[in-house]
């Protein structure tokens, strides 16, 4: 692919983005791989750096590299969808499943499950390992998954994602009794110290994390409560409330030491999504209920059915 152009003074991925945003569905992102993986030219000669300024004539060369096929098993497994259109497709994610394959997880992966389903519409921005994939959920938090059938809405999302325009809200039963009605926990969030597949609130090596919070009941030994997350950090509401001393009932990593854990993982359900449709701009608001075990749980609370049925 080639580009000729007179310009004034350009950032070089922003100008890829517009010159080539009638013709193609690559995203910001994409394009800052391609420049650094150095198969952007210009004038003849490679360049890696995406804020490298173009400015006068200038002749672009941009090589696409071929899209490598995909060792990913396809895999029928059930899904519940709880909404789709020719753009995207918002799944209920069960319990114990990972999202997209990795290392010991090359199995049962939502995304062996897509591929299942249909592979042909599935966006390929996220590349052939994560095809289709704009955001995770822990593989042992339940509940609403976006998923994007199409580069357009891919790229769209991802920018909406970052500008925190999809509203998430989660489900969660927490150790203790949370005195306030409502709560923000504001702290920052890095990797733990000594065991590298944790996070932890630390101001060392962090990023910036807010988790809103809303007590629904407070049970017998639990409170149930629902949360608004402003940042999406790995494990944010898992590790949040471990530092407030709330931790998630059973979860492995977070939870209580003396608690008896059983397969099902910790009680966090991510039961709400409200947001402009990427193509339509239309308001979607998705809700998915709470699986059984969790429900069972917060009976064995001493909690009733409409605790969670009028959430």
């Amino acid at each position: 692919m080639k580009l000729k152009a007179n310009v004034e003074k350009v950032r070089l991925d922003k100008y890829l983005v517009d010159a080539l945003a009638e013709s193609t569905e690559y995203s910001r992102s994409y394009i800052q791989t391609l420049i650094k993986d150095g198969n952007v030219i210009i004038n003849g000669n490679v360049e890696t750096k995406q804020n490298f300024n173009l400015i006068g004539d200038i002749e672009i060369e941009i090589n696409i590299p071929e899209v490598k096929a995909s060792t990913i098993n396809p895999e029928k497994i059930d899904l519940d969808i709880v909404y789709e259109d020719d753009d995207i497709l918002v799944v209920n994610k069960p319990n114990n499943m990972v999202v997209h394959p990795g290392a010991g997880n090359t199995e049962g992966t939502m995304v062996n499950a897509l591929l299942g389903r249909d592979a042909e519409f599935l966006s390929t921005i996220g590349g052939i390992e994560r095809p289709g994939i704009v955001h995770r959920i822990d593989k042992q938090t339940t509940g609403l998954l976006i998923v994007a059938k199409n580069d357009k809405s891919h790229q769209v999302l991802t920018e909406m994602l970052k500008n925190h325009e999809i509203y998430k809200e989660y489900v969660a039963l927490v150790w203790g009794e949370i005195k306030e009605d409502k709560g923000i926990i504001d702290a920052p969030i890095g990797r733990h110290q000594n065991d590298r597949k944790k996070m932890m609130v630390t101001s060392k090596n962090s990023k910036y994390a807010v988790t809103n919070f809303d007590v629904i009941k407070r049970l017998d030994k639990t409170t149930l409560v629902k949360c608004a997350i402003e940042t999406g950090r790995t494990h944010q509401i898992r590790v949040h409330f471990n530092f407030i001393k709330h931790p998630i009932v059973n979860d492995p990593s977070y939870g209580k030491l003396a608690e008896k854990q059983t397969d099902f993982g910790q009680m966090l359900h991510a039961y709400k999504l409200e947001f402009l449709h990427p193509i339509t701009k239309e308001m979607v608001k998705l809700k998915a209920e709470l699986p059984k075990e969790f429900t069972d749980k917060i009976l064995q609370e001493g909690g009733v059915e409409n605790d969670w049925k009028t959430i």
